[in-house]
């Protein structure tokens, strides 16, 4: 589904990304570590072209999507919920839902997924009244969620989907994002959290100084000695 070939890219003349390559087939869920710093949300920027690839290209089904406007990625089945959510606070969470489908034209469409996101997270259909900006953290984080769901993505990707959370508003999340791949929804997950990122993920690339060092699937992963001391504490 999507393709990360060679990739470097950076701020101004700063080089963040060397040589990053990686791939994302349809159905997967893959996870992309590492400790702060290292270039995963940097990684994100450059496939949603938010920053300038300088080398390298992404495809996606194939296409190079290289340069592209942030919505025609929309148009072609890539969701972006970044770290920061991006949310509109004096807006309803129906407002806010409404505005993640702003693609579709069918009405019936629209009613559908929303329907769907109301399954998924039935806190948001008992608030969908309430503004988005007196939501807790835990809510405000569904709701970014919901709306990269309402715009029938191909695939999710999502940007430290736990940062900031409660412990029991990051299992919820982490929850979610189990549903999401048993319903065959292709997800690229940027997370701190080693352990439980592994436990749903299917692959994952663990990135340090701006490379990729390491790759493999989560079993893997979770008994490579170098994962288990650095990022597991496990000596």
């Amino acid at each position: 589904m999507l393709e990360v070939c060679n990739i470097e890219a950076g701020y101004g003349h700063l080089n963040i990304l060397w040589d990053i390559s990686l791939r994302i087939d349809e159905g997967e869920v893959v996870a992309l570590l590492g400790p702060n710093g290292a270039g995963k949300t940097t990684t994100l920027k450059s496939i949603m072209n938010l920053i300038t690839v300088k080398k390298g290209n992404v495809k996606f089904f194939g296409t190079t999507i290289t340069g592209m406007p942030v919505h025609d990625l929309t148009k072609l089945g890539i969701a972006f919920v970044p770290e920061e959510r991006h949310l509109f606070p004096a807006m309803t969470v129906l407002d806010n839902l409404l505005l993640g489908a702003h693609i579709i034209t069918s009405k019936r469409v629209v009613a559908q997924n929303l329907e769907y996101v109301y399954s998924l997270f039935p806190r948001l259909a008992e608030r969908k009244k309430q503004l988005a900006g007196t939501m807790s953290g835990g809510e405000r984080q569904m709701l970014a969620i919901a709306r990269g769901l309402m715009s029938n993505p191909k695939m999710l990707i999502l940007d430290e989907p736990s940062m900031g959370l409660a412990p029991k508003n990051v299992v919820a999340v982490f929850e979610t994002i189990k549903k999401l791949r048993t319903e065959k929804v292709t997800v690229l997950i940027v997370e701190q959290n080693v352990n439980t990122t592994l436990a749903i993920a299917d692959r994952a690339y663990v990135m340090e100084q701006g490379r990729i060092v390491l790759e493999g699937s989560n079993h893997q992963l979770l008994s490579n000695e170098y994962v288990k001391k650095m990022y597991l504490g496990i000596a």
